[in-house]
């Protein structure tokens, strides 16, 4: 238990970071429209991308470098496609975090009521967010996310069960779920697994916030207390996608209504779904720990992406892969991405469905992306390089192609429904 205590931070900081958009919005999202038909999808997208998160964990305990570094052993090509995907990607996925986060802090402390400043809530989380990584570094994220983590599991392990005892607000085996074959309902399919339980481009940090556990630590663990911590944190993840589906197919699939387009009347209904189920005694908790979560999953975005940028920077500029023992690049990464997604958000305020299509832009982009990155962390963790005693057993061989394939073919399904 000693040692466990001394690994758990990675895998607890991938849940936290996994259960914001893909379970808050996307799957109570699922619920509400489609009741339990998307059920399979979101277990699908959950067993068949295990495998590539988990090697990020297993490359980094092995090899004591991170994924980054193995693309750079596949080929400089690998490192500037990553580079390219993570650009491409990071400021919509850093600005539909970051709307959804802003919108549950406007609902807290409702700061629209007392600033006309449209953007109030998303610039004080922005600012607020950056200067807790540039001057608190990995240990204030690492304690702060298991605070929040267990806060929003218990509360969340209490309503899912009060409204399976209650049962569902509508008779939902008498309403019809819309056709999600249907060419306007692919997209949400693609979005929902696009994220679920994150994007797969981001396996990447599991690797590095390995690393900096170690260092911080001062604890170098075995693999199996690694994937152990990890494994901890990633069921638990996909456990909760499920209440969230449920809350939402319950509470709201059949009644008539739909869950709001605006980020904060989004955080609004969300956290009535809880209020509705456990009481209104419950508001404040709720509210907090959405809040506190949402929170949480911006810190871990904005400092995966850094550490990312850092890292494939170093590799890319510099003639050595030493690490810098400043803090300058990770502090100007930080800022990159910041900017970039408050401008993005920005950019998309003033549509009415703006945040609803950032969130699905923002998905579907990671779920195209997804077939090469997982291809290469399963290559990485088979190369006759690579610790034998580490490599995968046949379990996770026969699940790393089986996701590789249905990622792939999901992609190129939706290609062709998009334009052919």
């Amino acid at each position: 238990m000693k040692n466990f205590l001394k690994t758990l931070g990675p895998g607890i900081l991938f849940a936290s970071t996994a259960i914001g958009v893909s379970h808050l919005v996307q799957s109570t999202r699922a619920g509400a429209g489609y009741g339990f038909t998307l059920l399979w999808a979101i277990a699908l997208a959950n067993i068949l991308k295990f495998p590539f998160f988990e090697y990020g964990s297993r490359y980094a305990n092995a090899t004591g470098t991170s994924l980054i570094d193995g693309y750079k052993k596949v080929g400089n090509w690998m490192l500037y496609l990553y580079f390219l995907i993570t650009i491409a990607t990071m400021f919509f996925v850093t600005a539909a975090v970051g709307a959804v986060t802003a919108g549950f802090m406007d609902n807290l402390f409702g700061i629209s009521s007392i600033s006309n400043i449209k953007m109030l809530p998303v610039i004080l989380l922005f600012v607020i967010t950056l200067g807790i990584l540039a001057i608190g570094k990995f240990q204030i994220l690492d304690s702060m996310i298991k605070v929040v983590g267990i806060v929003l599991f218990l509360s969340t392990i209490t309503a899912f069960f009060i409204a399976l005892y209650k049962g569902p607000t509508a008779d939902i085996s008498t309403v019809k779920a819309p056709d999600i074959w249907d060419a306007a309902n692919i997209t949400f399919l693609i979005a929902l697994m696009g994220w679920m339980p994150t994007a797969v481009d981001l396996s990447t940090w599991n690797s590095l916030w390995t690393l900096e556990k170690i260092k911080t630590s001062g604890y170098k663990p075995t693999l199996k207390e690694t994937l152990r911590e990890f494994n901890l944190g990633y069921w638990i993840s996909a456990f909760l996608s499920i209440c969230f589906v449920t809350l939402g197919a319950f509470l709201m699939f059949g009644t008539g209504k739909e869950m709001p387009n605006g980020s904060a009347s989004f955080a609004s209904k969300v956290i009535s779904l809880y209020t509705d189920t456990m009481g209104n005694w419950s508001y404040w908790i709720i509210a907090a720990s959405g809040f506190s979560i949402m929170f949480g999953t911006s810190i871990g975005l904005f400092d995966g992406y850094a550490r990312s940028l850092e890292r494939v920077g170093e590799l890319i500029f510099l003639k050595k892969s030493d690490v810098h023992q400043n803090r300058k690049p990770y502090t100007i990464a930080l800022f990159i991405t910041g900017i970039g997604g408050f401008l993005i958000i920005w950019f998309f305020s003033g549509n009415p469905k703006g945040f609803k299509l950032l969130i699905d832009i923002a998905t579907t982009l990671s779920f195209l992306v997804a077939p090469i990155i997982a291809f290469i962390n399963y290559r990485l963790v088979t190369m006759r390089d690579f610790p034998k005693e580490a490599r995968p057993g046949l379990l996770m061989h026969i699940l790393s192609i089986t996701g590789i394939i249905f990622l792939t073919g999901f992609s190129l399904f939706f290609l062709w429904t998009k334009f052919f």
